[in-house]
């Protein structure tokens, strides 16, 4: 089964950005053929999708984003990234990544993204 690390969260303000990247231990031909995605959980509330983008890099944004965010994928270091401006309180959150293929759906530890006013 395949490994997904998250890092790059942290503490920043409101206005800030910050960059996440889950980094995969599939081969890169695995890595090709998965759909990925970045989700997110606040403390007494259920996870919800962040972003998406699939095999052929199409892309998928939930409407909180608001233009604020970016997915994208890297297939030759097996990363996927996650760049998030104009960061608001409200995004607080630990920040999952996602990775679905044929065979089934897997997720990382996740990072904490922490947003002050």
């Amino acid at each position: 089964q395949v490994q997904l690390v998250e890092s790059g969260g942290g503490l920043v303000q409101a206005g800030g950005s910050l960059r996440l990247s889950c980094a995969t231990s599939w081969s890169r031909f695995m890595f090709a053929i998965a759909d990925m995605g970045w989700y997110r959980q606040a403390p007494g509330k259920q996870r919800e999708l962040v972003a998406s983008i699939t095999t052929g890099s199409s892309t998928f944004y939930a409407e909180f984003v608001e233009g604020r965010f970016s997915i994208s994928r890297d297939n030759e270091k097996k990363t996927v990234y996650l760049h998030m401006n104009s960061l608001k309180p409200e995004d607080t959150a630990v920040y999952y990544c996602n990775a679905r293929n044929n065979v089934g759906s897997y997720w990382g530890q996740g990072t904490q993204v922490t947003v002050s006013s």
